[in-house]
C-alpha cells in the first residue's frame, strides 16, 4: 500500500513538473524571440509600445502554440509506457493471458508494469484452474453416473444374492452422496460469489455449532475410527449461523478424510481480546508447502488428493463466507500435521 501511494505521488509531480517545463520551455522560447526582434531592431521598441495590446496577444498565441508544440514532442515519450500498458490490458481483455510487460524498463510505469504482470499471472493460473476442473469435474461427473446405471443392470438379475444386492445398493448410495456434494457444492459457490452482504447476523454459540458438526458428521469419523480432541469454553459470535455451519462442516470434513484411520482431530478455540481464533488440525495426507496459497483458490486440488476425495470447491466457498465476515482463513504444516486458522473478529 505504501508503495502504491509513492508510486501516485510521483506520476503526479511528474505530470506536474512536465506541465511547468512546457510553460517555462515555451515562455522562455517567446522571450528570446523578442529580444532578438528588438536586438535586431526588426521592431522599434516605440512601435512596440504603441502597438502594446496586440503584442500581447501575439505573445499569448505564440507561447500557446509553441507550448502546443513542445508538448506533442515531449508526450511522444511520456505516454508510450501508458499506451505499452493499454495495449497489454487490450491483450488481457481478449483472453491472451500469457501476456506480459518488461519490467527492467527504468522508467515511472515500472511498479504498475510488475502489478500488470502479477494480475496477468493470476488470470492465466485461474484459467488454467478452470480448464483443469471443467475437465476433471466432467470426468468425476461422468464416472459415478455410469457406476450407477452399470450397477442398476446388474440389480436387474433375479438371480442375484440378498449380500450383493445389499452391497450394490450401498455402492448406489455412495455414488448418489458423491453427485449430491458435488452439485450442492457448485451452486452454494455460485450463490456465495454474488453476495456482498451478509443480512442474517444473529448472536450465536458457536462452541456448540462446532460440536453440532462433528455429530453431524459421524457416519464418516466412526468409518475411519477418528477421534476428536476438543479444547474450549463457551463462545457466542454475531455472524449468519447457516453460512458458518458450512464453514465447519466442510472443514471438518475434510479433515477426518485425510486423516488416517484411528487419527485424532484436534479443534481448539482461542479467546482473543479483539477476536476469536479457532484452529482444525489432522494428521495423515498433508499438501506441500509450495501448494498452502493455492488452498483456497477455486478448482484447485491438491497434487496428493486422490480423484473423488475433492473436487476443489469447499475451501473456496469457506474462505469466501469468512471474507464476508471480515476474518481470515489461513493453513499451516506442522511436520505431518496440518492445521486450519480460522480468525473471527470480534
Amino acid at each position: 500500500m505504501i508503495d502504491q501511494k509513492r508510486q501516485k505521488k510521483n506520476l503526479r509531480f511528474l505530470f506536474v513538473f512536465l506541465v511547468a517545463m512546457i510553460l517555462l520551455v515555451s515562455i522562455a522560447i517567446v522571450v528570446t524571440l523578442e529580444y532578438i526582434i528588438i536586438q535586431t531592431r526588426l521592431l522599434q521598441r516605440h512601435q512596440i509600445e504603441e502597438s502594446g495590446l496586440m503584442w500581447i496577444i501575439l505573445f499569448g498565441v505564440s507561447s500557446l502554440i509553441i507550448g502546443f508544440i513542445i508538448a506533442l514532442v515531449f508526450s511522444k515519450f511520456f505516454l508510450r509506457p501508458i499506451y505499452e500498458l493499454v495495449d497489454g490490458m487490450k491483450k488481457l481483455s481478449n483472453g491472451e493471458f500469457t501476456t506480459r510487460l518488461d519490467c527492467d524498463k527504468n522508467d515511472y510505469l515500472g511498479g504498475a508494469r510488475a502489478e500488470f504482470n502479477a494480475l496477468a499471472t493470476q488470470l492465466q493460473n485461474t484459467e488454467m484452474l478452470s480448464s483443469d476442473f471443467v475437465n476433471n469435474f466432467s470426468h468425476e461427473l461422468k464416472t459415478p453416473i455410469v457406476s450407477i446405471s452399470g450397477l442398476m443392470n446388474l440389480l436387474k438379475n433375479e438371480n442375484l444374492s440378498i449380500d450383493k444386492k445389499k452391497k450394490y445398493l450401498e455402492i448406489i448410495e455412495e455414488e448418489v452422496n458423491r453427485l449430491t456434494s458435488m452439485t450442492t457444492n457448485i451452486l452454494n459457490l455460485s450463490k456465495i460469489e454474488k453476495q456482498e452482504i451478509v443480512n442474517d447476523k444473529t448472536k450465536f454459540n458457536l462452541s456448540e455449532q462446532i460440536r453440532t458438526c462433528v455429530l453431524l458428521l459421524e457416519n464418516k469419523w466412526t468409518k475411519k475410527n477418528v477421534s476428536f480432541e476438543m479444547e474450549f469454553d463457551e463462545y457466542f459470535v454475531t455472524a449468519s449461523e447457516d453460512l458458518f455451519k458450512q464453514v465447519w462442516l466442510n472443514l471438518i470434513d475434510n479433515a477426518v478424510k485425510f486423516s488416517n484411520n484411528d487419527g485424532v482431530v484436534e479443534i481448539k478455540i482461542n479467546n482473543y481480546s479483539d477476536r476469536l481464533c479457532v484452529s482444525i488440525t489432522n494428521g495423515g495426507q498433508t499438501v506441500e508447502n509450495e501448494e498452502l496459497p493455492q488452498l483456497f483458490n477455486k478448482f484447485y486440488k491438491g497434487k496428493n488428493f486422490i480423484s473423488g476425495e475433492s473436487n476443489g470447491i469447499g475451501l473456496s466457498i469457506v474462505k469466501r463466507i469468512i471474507d464476508l465476515h471480515g476474518g481470515k482463513i489461513s493453513a499451516h504444516l506442522d511436520q505431518d500435521k496440518t492445521i486450519f486458522l480460522i480468525e473471527i473478529f470480534k
